[in-house]
Order: structure tokens, then sequence, then C-alpha cells
């Protein structure tokens, strides 16, 4: 279903299951529209129950062939080869970086992320070094 933002004007479409859902809460409900939101602006943009109904008109018969698809999955994930598969595609966190990130492509230069203060030195003025215009 192809909608286009109200504010924005941003044209996105809502998947066969996200109409699914909103219709399965449109009707526990009792709503007349749904709020699908932009992808670009987060804003909501109101879609009319009967609008909704038209481009799908079998979605009773698609929420219950969904359940029962549900249903079956959770017994087909527990056999030990499919849980021995889940865990070795875990990775583990990766530590927090103690470097500033630098762009892609410059020259990888770590830099400490708190700076150490240096005492100044009494009698002693650093000069600041400046360019000479020609």
């Amino acid at each position: 279903m192809n909608i286009r933002c109200f504010f924005c004007q941003t044209p996105f479409s809502l998947g066969r299951v996200e109409k699914l859902i909103a219709l399965q809460r449109m009707e526990a409900e009792k709503l007349n529209h749904y709020d699908a939101h932009c992808p670009r602006c987060r804003r909501a943009t109101p879609v009319l129950r009967q609008r909704m109904e038209a481009t799908f008109p079998d979605w009773r018969d698609a929420l219950h062939e969904l359940e029962q698809h549900a249903e079956a999955a959770p017994a087909s994930a527990s056999t030990p080869e499919v849980a021995s598969a889940q865990k070795a595609e875990t990775k583990p966190e990766a530590a927090p970086a103690k470097h500033h990130r630098t762009r892609v492509g410059a020259k990888v230069k770590e830099m400490p992320v708190e700076k150490a203060a240096k005492p100044a030195s009494k009698g002693k003025k650093e000069s600041a070094t400046k360019k000479k215009s020609k």
C-alpha cells in the first residue's frame, strides 16, 4: 500500500505484515484509522480503515495462517541443531574504544579520551606559532 506523508510529502509503503498488524489492532481497539509513521520525518499519517481493508480484503484468513505459522516456529527452534547454530551466530559485545574516531581513509592516530593537564610554568611564556603572510 503506497502512502504519501501529509507533512513532508515523502512517498512510502506499508508491507503486508504491517497492514495485517494494523488491521488487527484497529479491530481490537475499534479504531477508524491507523497512524502510519513516515520513515523520513516520523510523523503520523492517518490511513482510513476502509482503505486498509480494500487493499487487504482477506486479512482475517491471513492472520489465522500467520498465527498457525507462529505456533509451529518455536517447536522447530527447540531442536539441538538449531540451538547450537543460534549460539554460534551470536557475537560477544566489543569493548568500548579508548581513542577518538577518525574519518574513513585517514591515518589512525590514537588519542587518549582524557588529557592530563600540564602544570603551567612560571616565568616563561610559550609563543604561539603563526603563519607568516607573503
